[in-house]
């Protein structure tokens, strides 16, 4: 009986035994099988040394075909792998029934040579248009009210007036005033933008854009209703603007007037095409471009007799010009600027939309239309 045929005959008799019996039973048989045992550890190292060498005479072999080989390979090898590398794609597609052509190498461009877009850099501050260079607001004081209308007093009219008597013991002069209650009623300017919250996800500047486009655009519409109301509200020019050769000697004119009827000039405001025309003026007929004397400039700013002019889109034409004492004008607040967004406006919950609005509850208030004059250039 071979050997292993002896140990399955072994573990047959130990079931059952106890560790000590079982112990005993595989000593016995180690003594009785000693040289069995020994000879067949022997024949396993044996054989398994031969396989080794076996492996390695393969190897070596292999090796000195491989050697011989890349000699051979050498002087294609950068050919190859260009090419591989350049049809990289179309090979892995390589199937039964299916052939792919490879082409020639040549010079490298992103034509020929690139799929898809070229890395590029990213930069999320969006480049904005614009605001107005000045806004009506710049050049009035404000008054904030708790409900929609402001109510002033304006002085009108007075008869009669102060002076001497006209003689011992007579009745000195009389004067009386006129009063008027003038009501400013607020109203709100506003507008908003509705936009998906997946546009919000996917552009991550969004959020941060819309703030100051929203302010921006509000304050242009501010600046359209408040110039609607000097329009109509102002006193008109009572100048001749063809008896004057620049529209600076027409502007020193109106403000000479105004201050005459001892308002304080704090602000001129015309378009930036009369701005530049300005500018431009000859200093007499045929003596060059410059200023009138009276005229200066002032780190960019400017003035005329130190008062400043200021550059205005929001006039209704490119001649008109306001020159005023504007601290006799009011901007009347109710609600302040404010900007909200909501996604539970309307149907923004079920369609995944975001509402952005921006709004203000105010009103102008020229509380002395004596005091800013309106006029044009337009004769000049």
């Amino acid at each position: 009986m071979e050997l292993k045929e002896q140990l399955e005959a072994l573990t047959l008799k130990l079931e059952g035994k106890t560790a000590n019996e079982v112990k005993s039973a595989i000593e016995a048989f180690e003594v009785k099988h000693k040289e069995a045992i020994e000879a067949q550890v022997k024949e396993a190292k044996e054989d398994l040394e031969n396989q080794l060498k076996a492996v390695q005479n393969h190897a070596n072999a292999l090796d000195a075909k491989l050697k011989e080989a890349h000699k051979k390979e050498v002087a294609q090898g950068d050919v190859i792998k260009g090419m591989i590398n350049e049809n990289f794609e179309s090979i892995k597609d390589v199937r039964k029934g299916k052939s792919v052509e490879v082409k020639a190498v040549g010079d490298m461009t992103l034509g020929t040579n690139l799929t898809g877009d070229q890395p590029r850099d990213y930069n999320f501050d969006v480049v904005m248009k614009p605001g107005q260079k000045v806004d009506v607001a710049d050049l009035v004081g404000s008054v904030a009210i708790s409900g929609g209308t402001y109510t002033f007093v304006r002085e009108g009219l007075s008869e009669g007036s102060i002076g001497a008597p006209s003689s011992e013991g007579a009745t000195k002069n009389q004067i009386d005033y006129d009063f008027a209650m003038i009501d400013v009623n607020t109203d709100f300017i506003a507008g908003y933008s509705r936009y998906s919250k997946k546009m919000r996800n996917n552009l991550p500047f969004l959020e941060s854009f819309l703030p100051q486009a929203l302010r921006r655009d509000y304050a242009k519409a501010e600046n359209a209703a408040f110039n609607a109301v000097l329009e109509s509200e102002a006193s008109a020019s009572s100048l001749v603007a063809a008896s004057f050769d620049t529209k600076a000697e027409q502007l020193i004119k109106e403000i000479s007037l105004l201050q005459s009827s001892d308002y304080d000039v704090n602000g001129v405001v015309v378009s930036p095409a009369a701005w530049y025309d300005i500018q431009v003026s000859e200093k007499s007929t045929g003596a060059g471009y410059g200023f009138p004397g009276i005229v200066t400039m002032d780190g960019g700013v400017m003035r005329i007799n130190g008062i400043p002019v200021y550059q205005a889109t929001w006039l209704s034409d490119d001649d008109d010009y306001y020159v005023g004492d504007w601290s006799r004008v009011k901007q009347v607040i109710t609600e302040g600027l404010s900007l909200e967004f909501s996604e539970s406006d309307g149907d923004n919950f079920k369609q995944n939309m975001v509402s952005a609005r921006v709004e203000k509850q105010c009103a102008l208030a020229v509380e002395q239309p004596d005091a800013i004059v309106f006029g044009n250039l337009a004769a000049v």
